[in-house]
């Protein structure tokens, strides 16, 4: 099995039940096809970078899971197939989950390095 990390922007008129309803739709599609979800972190609501489908907001979702490669053409065609999902991505990561845990670590230290020079 291989660690997918998997974006994904959900329509901002989706709220409330209904979008915890969604995201429990996408988690289970995952675990009923043998994927095991590591994390999933809720951006919520945010300004896009260009509109998508006449929106300028949108609700992003982040998951990293481990599964077996056909998982993902099946995850990506159910995305598609809804129409409360605006656009999504997804992209291996090669080292697993411990490259991405690895790489925040590195950013938050280099912040935390930063602001002891400035404070020397």
């Amino acid at each position: 099995m291989r660690t997918y990390e998997h974006i994904f922007i959900v329509h901002p008129e989706v709220v409330g039940d209904e979008y915890a309803a969604l995201l429990d739709k996408f988690k289970t599609i995952l675990t009923e096809q043998g994927a095991n979800i590591l994390k999933v972190d809720e951006w919520g609501p945010r300004k896009l970078a260009y509109p998508i489908k006449k929106q300028a907001r949108g609700s992003y979702v982040l998951m990293v899971f481990d599964a077996a490669p056909k998982v993902i053409t099946e995850f990506e065609r159910r995305l598609r197939l809804d129409e409360k999902v605006m656009k999504f991505q997804t992209v291996l990561l090669p080292k697993g989950m411990k490259a991405a845990v690895a790489k925040a670590d590195a950013e938050v230290s280099e912040e935390t390095a930063a602001e002891e020079e400035e404070t020397a």
